[in-house]
């Protein structure tokens, strides 16, 4: 996995300026969300950064033909339910559930990603609406599939318990 825009890092000018650029689906990205009411601004990595719903998410254009873009955020994952297992598994079903969302954990990031082909006459306005809110439903099912494998674990692990617990009480007993 490539290095993902660090959410902490600052700008290179003020959010809302359009920078001068040289990569023109940066610019066309750009300008659409700033159509869109966000506050885009150019992080040191080239992404285009902005907020929605409260949330950092960026767009990452590729120079690639046909032209790409990648919008994704990620999210410090401390305080959920499960262990790792529990955490990849949710992110599973979000992939499995939900077109052309990728989403995995790393460490204690949950990264969420959908990556865009794009033509020149497209309108990328309410493409990138619905993409951002496609990330962050993807991140609010990622939270509910973990809760739910979260609880399946602890009665699981209360159950291996439990049987453990009534095998050393009754050691001539095989259950």
């Amino acid at each position: 996995m490539t290095d993902v825009t660090d959410p902490t890092s600052m700008p290179s000018f003020t959010p809302g300026d359009r920078p001068a650029d040289d990569n023109a689906m940066r610019v066309r990205v750009f300008d659409a969300l700033l159509d869109e009411g966000f506050r885009p601004s150019v992080d040191s990595d080239g992404d285009v950064a902005f907020r929605a719903q409260g949330q950092q998410l960026f767009v990452r254009c590729l120079d690639t033909v046909p032209p790409l873009i990648r919008v994704f955020g990620q999210w410090i994952e401390q305080e959920v339910p499960g262990g790792e297992i529990t955490r990849l598994r949710a992110a599973n079903a979000v992939v499995g559930a939900l077109n052309l969302i990728k989403a995995t954990v790393v460490e204690d990031r949950l990264v969420v990603a959908v990556d865009l082909v794009l033509s020149d006459g497209l309108d990328l306005r309410p493409l990138l609406s619905a993409t951002v809110e496609a990330v962050l439903h993807s991140v609010q099912r990622w939270y509910a599939a973990v809760v739910e494998y979260g609880a399946e674990a602890d009665s699981e692990f209360a159950a291996e318990i439990e049987a453990a617990r009534l095998a050393e009480a009754d050691p001539g007993t095989w259950r």
